[in-house]
């Protein structure tokens, strides 16, 4: 029978957690496909929660990306910089750009 050294004991399972912790944060993004009253459709992809959420949104048809840094909201998801705002509540969100807004669900 083998027995591995204390300390060797911890920093294995110390690096077994650390790999554990990296997939999971990884796992707990999510994403959503929205169509858009005025015809745009766009993927969001959230990452997990907290003070460094965020979600990209890609734009069919046009292939561009944005990125959103989560912002404060009493209610439901909100993504936002300075001139872009996208917040979602259950299977509606509300995406505004250059002060023009449109309302868009799940598909």
């Amino acid at each position: 029978m083998r027995f591995d050294k204390p300390g060797k004991i911890v920093m294995k399972s110390l690096l077994i957690c650390l790999v554990l912790a990296g997939s999971a944060g990884s796992a707990l993004a999510t994403e959503a496909a929205y169509r858009c009253g005025d015809g745009t459709a766009v993927r969001a992809v959230f990452s997990a929660p907290g003070s460094t959420g965020s979600v990209r949104l890609t734009f069919a048809g046009s292939g561009e990306t944005v990125t959103l840094p989560q912002a404060r909201s009493a209610d439901g998801g909100r993504y936002a910089d300075p001139g872009t705002d996208f917040w979602v509540k259950g299977r509606r969100a509300r995406f505004s750009r250059a002060g023009a807004a449109t309302e868009c669900k799940t598909k």
